[in-house]
């Protein structure tokens, strides 16, 4: 069976387990793990079906499993800016928490929510194991990066660019540009975004019709 047509056909599985009488019956959790490493391995992503593991986790903990927590983090991970690693984060049991394998991906989390990147790329070479059998991980982050660089800066060093995305070649860094519409200037810096084009007036107009200050305009007078 084809790959597209195979995880097409698990979420559909999956899908009918998780609207089912039986979504938090733990005999299903040996599909979902498998769900969750073909997510992992096909570079597709399902939210639903990952927190429902990690809730059939929080009802049956002897069948807890440190590394598909780890892989359903790393998933909620590719998902930023949302708040999916918030999401899965809070339905892990404290002791899990403090898990060698969970407090990597954790500090890996908040590298990234606090947009430390050079520090972040720094970490994954230092630790590639984390990142291993998570495909699409790494641009996955690199999309999160570009987003919050596109809202902070009109006009960026290529250089620092470059580093922010992980030090990638010249080439690829040309790919995202041309994801996102960016230029080069070609005096060493990348043009983003005119930051105040951006910024969107609003007018606002407020109604007030006499009833709703003729009790104020009474009371003033009889003051």
């Amino acid at each position: 069976m084809h790959v597209d047509k195979m995880a097409e056909a698990m979420r559909a599985t999956v899908a009918a387990l998780l609207h089912g009488i039986d979504r938090y019956n733990p005999e299903n959790l040996a599909t979902l793990e498998r769900y969750v490493e073909l997510q992992c391995r096909e570079n597709t992503y399902d939210l639903e079906a990952n927190l429902a593991v990690l809730k059939l986790y929080q009802f049956n903990p002897t069948y807890y499993q440190t590394a598909v927590t780890a892989q359903i983090l790393m998933k909620a991970l590719t998902n930023l800016p949302h708040s999916d690693f918030t999401l899965c984060k809070c339905l892990v049991d404290q002791v899990h928490q403090e898990e060698e394998m969970i407090t990597r991906v954790t500090f890996l989390a908040d590298l990234l929510e606090t947009c430390q990147f050079k520090l972040f790329w720094k970490e994954i070479s230092l630790t590639p194991e984390v990142i291993e059998g998570v495909s699409g991980f790494e641009d996955s982050v690199r999309k999160f990066i570009c987003h919050v660089v596109s809202i902070t800066y009109q006009r960026i060093d290529k250089q620092t660019l470059l580093e922010l995305l992980g030090d990638i070649e010249d080439h690829q860094l040309k790919q995202w540009m041309n994801k996102y519409g960016w230029r080069d200037e070609g005096d060493g810096y990348v043009f983003l975004a005119n930051q105040e084009e951006n910024v969107k007036t609003k007018n606002i107009v407020e109604k007030i019709d006499f009833e709703s200050v003729a009790g104020i305009m009474a009371a003033s007078i009889q003051r």
